[in-house]
């Protein structure tokens, strides 16, 4: 095989909930049949931030705590092996940009259908609804309970 060559990416958004952990398995069985990678992106930003108010949270986040607790998660989800397989990536941002930039050149991108936040009934989340809008990607929704 030609060392200078790629191998087919395929970036996952999680966020912690059943809908993102549906959606990383499928992008860990997809890669797989593509001989690909994946790319697990968790996303984090401070509410307030953005606003024309002063955030009312403490702007002190322990990164590597939170990239800990990726790892405990990840590997309760996809097993040792499988965890040794994801390149993990903390990033702070705005979630839908941070995943679009990602996901610029990938062979798909892979959200869950609904996140921690939103209404409980939404069919989508606005998040997975954003990125299946503007994505260059081919985008995958997977709802939990379907992996």
């Amino acid at each position: 095989m030609d060392e200078g060559v790629s191998r087919p990416r395929v970036v996952v958004g999680i966020d912690g909930s059943p809908s993102s952990y549906a959606a990383l398995r499928w992008a860990m069985r997809y890669a797989g049949l593509l001989g690909g990678t994946v790319e697990a992106i968790a996303v984090w930003e401070l509410p307030g931030l953005y606003g024309w108010s002063a955030p009312a949270v403490d702007m002190d986040v322990d990164a590597e705590e939170a990239r800990d607790r990726m790892r405990r998660e990840l590997t309760e989800v996809l097993g040792g092996e499988g965890y040794g397989a994801v390149e993990m990536h903390l990033v702070h941002g705005n979630a839908p940009d941070v995943l679009l930039r990602a996901a610029e050149g990938a062979e798909a991108l892979v959200v869950g259908s609904r996140g921690r936040g939103g209404f409980a009934r939404a069919l989508l989340g606005s998040v997975s609804q954003h990125l299946s809008h503007h994505a260059t990607c081919p985008v995958v929704i997977v709802r939990a309970g379907t992996s």
